[in-house]
């Protein structure tokens, strides 16, 4: 049976990106009579906020969704995810890193995927008594995965589903070094995401092109733990008049401030 989730972060009103995200994901289920879950991404504490998770809720209602079971919300599991690190670092795939976003971008000499600077590894050569040192004296730190460490653990390529396109393979040594928790929140993006795929059996992951890259050091992630395999089906971006990517920090538009029905939102986005 196929399972599809919408994933939003309660940081904002939903846009028209949201709304294709949420119908799309529905529409997959939908059609193969599978399961369609919704999860709150609210694992960063500061920008989250009560209000747009229940306005999320709500927005979602008015538009027709329905999903399966109750929502999970991150928030709720950090318990989890940082027994997923303390699995990591039992294996030495783990470790603190005490640089600062002003070290990183002086010292990096390239970009992840995702544009953010590469981490030089700095943090990595470190002896275990620096290490200790440092983190008695309370110094801010992240947790970040070693990368090549990580890759000799799984031996051979790594690949995935997807849809209409077939097997793609992954290269996850471009993201370097990547951050999966800090000390202040126990889980990253990719780590909470990817953990809570498997622990909610999503079988297809929908999503928008824009974090396809994200599916190779995802694959890597599943592989480390033992965690299944999902397809893929990375969606269209639905961007404004100038071609721009509709996103809350850009301002894009609340769905209840369009003056639109929901009927005519399905309708403006192909559903």
């Amino acid at each position: 049976m196929i399972t599809t989730r919408f994933a939003p972060s309660p940081t904002g009103p939903l846009h028209l990106g949201h709304a294709y995200a949420a119908l799309f994901a529905e529409r997959q289920a939908r059609a193969a009579g599978g399961r369609f879950l919704l999860r709150i991404e609210d694992i960063d504490e500061t920008r989250c906020r009560p209000e747009f998770t229940q306005a999320i809720l709500d927005d979602l209602a008015w538009l027709g969704l329905v999903w399966d079971e109750p929502p999970r919300v991150q928030s709720a599991h950090f318990d989890a995810y940082r027994s997923v690190l303390d699995r990591l670092a039992a294996r030495g795939l783990l470790y603190p890193c005490f640089c600062t976003r002003a070290d990183i971008a002086r010292a990096s000499r390239g970009q992840t995927p995702d544009g953010a600077p590469l981490y030089p590894g700095t943090c990595r050569a470190r002896s275990a008594e620096h290490r200790q040192a440092l983190l008695a004296a309370g110094t801010p730190h992240a947790f970040r995965l070693d990368m090549a460490g990580a890759l000799a653990a799984c031996p051979g390529p790594l690949h995935y589903h997807e849809a209409g396109h077939g097997c793609v393979l992954c290269h996850p040594e471009r993201f370097g070094d990547v951050v999966l928790g800090r000390k202040e929140c126990p889980a990253s993006y990719h780590l909470a995401v990817t953990h809570d795929d498997a622990i909610q059996g999503v079988t297809l992951v929908t999503r928008g092109e824009d974090l396809r890259a994200a599916t190779d050091l995802h694959r890597l992630l599943q592989a480390l733990m033992g965690w299944p395999a999902p397809q893929y089906a990375h969606h269209r971006l639905i961007r404004d008049a100038s071609g721009v990517r509709l996103a809350k920090s850009a301002g894009a538009a609340g769905l209840r401030t369009l003056g639109l029905t929901p009927g005519e939102i399905r309708a403006r986005l192909g559903f």
